[in-house]
Parts: C-alpha cells; structure tokens; sequence
C-alpha cells in the first residue's frame, strides 16, 4: 500500500467530517429546507453545511489556498498558492429523493509554473458518506479505495462492456446530441447505466465497475478528483474530441485504454 501522504489525510478529514452531518442529514431528508436555483437544481441546507465544513477544515490545515465551490464559488488564495476544487454534495437529487446514492468530491490543484493560469490537478478524494467508502489519488501515485489499489478493467470489447452516463434534465444538456451518442453507443455494449453522481460514475470507472462513462455539461467540481482517479488507475480521459486535459467538464469521456478509443469513435461518429 502506499503510505497516504498529509495532504491526502487533510482532505479525506474534510470529507468525513462534512459526511456525517450529511449522513444525519439524510435521514431526515423530508425535512429538510429546499431551495430552488435553477430549473430542476436545487440546494439544500445540508449542500451548505457540508461545503462550509470542507471550507473550514480545509482554510485551517492550508492557509492561504483558494478555492473553487459549487455554492460559494471562486475565492482566491495567496499568489503561486493551490487551490481546492470542491463538491460537496454530488447527486443532490438523489440525496432529496432518499436515494442513498451521492458524494463528496474534492480535488487539489496546482498553479502554473509560469504563473499562467493553473495545472496539474495533483490529488483527489471522492468520499461516499452511506457506504463510507474513500476513493483517493495521488499524481503518479496510483488511485485507491482505502488501502486497496485500484485498477481499470481488463475488458476489450464492447459487447462486454458497462457504461455509465448522465442525461440531460429539464433545462441543463443538450438532449439532442446525447440521443444521438446513446444510439450509438446503446447497441454496441452490455448494458448504460445512469446513477446521477458523475464523481461516483469516474471512481467506479477507476474501480473497473464500469468500463467507461460520458457526460457533458458538466462542472469542474464534478469531475476534477474524478479525472484524477481514472487516469492514476490506468484509464484514459478526454473530451469528446479525444483531447486531453487536467479536467474535463463540458464533455467527459473516461474508459481504460482497451475501449476508450473505440467508444470515442463511436461518439465521434455520431456527433459528425
């Protein structure tokens, strides 16, 4: 196993701590105050209560680092300072519907060497609260659950693979282009699943539970601790040009390196 470093211990301390309340939370999820912010896009109070949580563990164990959050948004940190990129409840849906299915995610990322906007993502954890599962990784490091490692799957062909994806709701993705890469994909594998918590789907992928997943319209909270687990466990992450990048958002597409590229021609195909 390798030895989990300071800075992996800082952020899993965050997540646990912010996912007990969410825990508590979750158990009395029909009484808890829900707000509209956006078409079909809530917030809760346990959303703010966990991302104030992470934010003050988080300020106390790295002073002067900044921040990018899903509710509170950029705050920035000292000059040539990191930064953390925080979810602090992915699959809020799920989470209001009673469906123990969400996670927390939180990434560390590096400033440019040249001062010029920001680099690599150098550590995630994306944290489970109902299963208590951490997924963490580290840059050239590896990725793993707790302190087993994980891999990518071994599989090659499509008709055995597992997808996983998101759908486009009332009022957020493009519907009509995600119809066309689902009837694409669709008849090619064994089976596409839509679980509502990217963060979990890109672990899982990491994990090998599911061959590949894609998504778009995305944010970099959703994804950054994610890219990191599927990169460091062997797999490939691009958008849906096949570029590659430290986060991938707006379009995601993660597989292990025997089906990433054939799940990118078949997407690719059914974009042209």
């Amino acid at each position: 196993m390798a030895a989990i470093s300071g800075l992996i211990r800082v952020m899993e301390r965050a997540a646990r701590k912010a996912g007990g309340r969410l825990r508590r939370d979750f158990g009395e999820v029909e009484h808890l105050q829900v707000s509209r912010k956006g078409p079909a896009d809530f917030v809760s109070k346990a959303d703010m209560r966990a991302e104030r949580t992470i934010y003050d563990e988080l300020l106390s164990a790295r002073p002067g680092w900044g921040f990018v959050m899903e509710e509170a948004g950029v705050i920035e940190g000292d000059p040539g300072m990191p930064r953390w990129i925080v979810d602090p409840l992915d699959g809020t849906s799920n989470f209001l519907h009673g469906i123990p299915h969400f996670a927390i995610s939180i990434a560390a990322q590096e400033p440019r060497p040249d001062g010029k906007g920001w680099g690599d993502v150098v550590a995630g954890v994306v944290y489970q609260p109902i299963t208590d599962q951490t997924f963490w990784a580290e840059k050239s490091r590896g990725a793993w659950l707790h302190d087993a490692r994980l891999r990518v799957s071994s599989r090659s062909r499509l008709a055995d693979a597992l997808v996983a994806t998101g759908v486009p709701f009332f009022g957020h993705g493009d519907f009509a282009e995600w119809s066309k890469i689902f009837g694409a994909i669709g008849p090619e594998v064994a089976g596409i699943r839509r679980f509502g918590a990217a963060s979990l789907d890109l672990a899982y992928v990491a994990q090998g539970r599911f061959d590949g997943f894609w998504e778009s319209g995305l944010s970099d909270w959703d994804t950054a601790a994610g890219c990191l687990l599927v990169r460091e466990a062997g797999g490939f992450v691009s958008d849906f040009r096949g570029r590659s990048e430290q986060i991938h958002s707006a379009q995601v597409l993660a597989a292990n390196d025997g089906l990433h590229s054939k799940l990118h021609k078949l997407l690719a195909g059914a974009l042209r």
